[in-house]
């Protein structure tokens, strides 16, 4: 970049993955906050900070509310550069297709992105036709509760699946 001509800022929105929070972003955050871009890092719905508990959260649309409300409060003219990691790129779908008008760029993060024409929930039902073994999910918890009408499936990380299948290249 030539010296003299000032780098165009940008507001970036950073959505976590399944079972993280806002926390999930601090290196990331500070490296854009020191490059001069404004950052807002959220808390989904019974996610992180925020409070309620995931069998608590009724709907996708509900668990993305932090996304939307986000979105939805920018100034006028102002489009937001969305970042969503893993599950949290099912979020930024939602959030363009709700705001079209007010997002400049999505990124998308080790996530699924939604194929056009296609349900949101085709990834997962590709998921779940793999084949794996018995004990794939190791100490996974996996629930169902609330309204017997609408149901709300959860699943909790156990420490030793945390270890062994997604964290296992990082130091204790």
């Amino acid at each position: 970049m030539e010296s003299g001509k000032k780098q165009r800022q940008h507001h970036h929105v950073l959505v976590h993955g399944f079972g993280h929070g806002a926390w999930r972003w601090y290196k990331v955050a500070t490296a854009l906050s020191s490059a001069g871009h404004r950052v807002t890092a959220l808390d989904m719905a019974a996610c992180g900070a925020r409070p309620g508990r995931a069998e608590e959260v009724s709907s996708f649309e509900e668990y993305s509310r932090p996304l939307l409300d986000a979105v939805a409060a920018l100034p006028a003219g102002e489009k937001a550069v969305l970042v969503g990691h893993s599950f949290g790129g099912r979020s930024l779908a939602l959030a363009m297709e709700r705001y079209p008008d007010r997002v400049s760029v999505a990124v998308f993060v080790s996530a699924a992105m939604p194929a056009a024409g296609k349900p949101m929930t085709l990834v997962f039902q590709q998921l779940l036709q793999e084949q794996r073994p018995e004990d794939f999910y190791m100490d996974c918890k996996f629930e169902t509760s609330g309204d017997p009408e609408h149901p709300v499936e959860t699943l909790q990380f156990g420490p030793r699946y945390l270890e062994q299948r997604l964290y296992q290249l990082s130091p204790p």
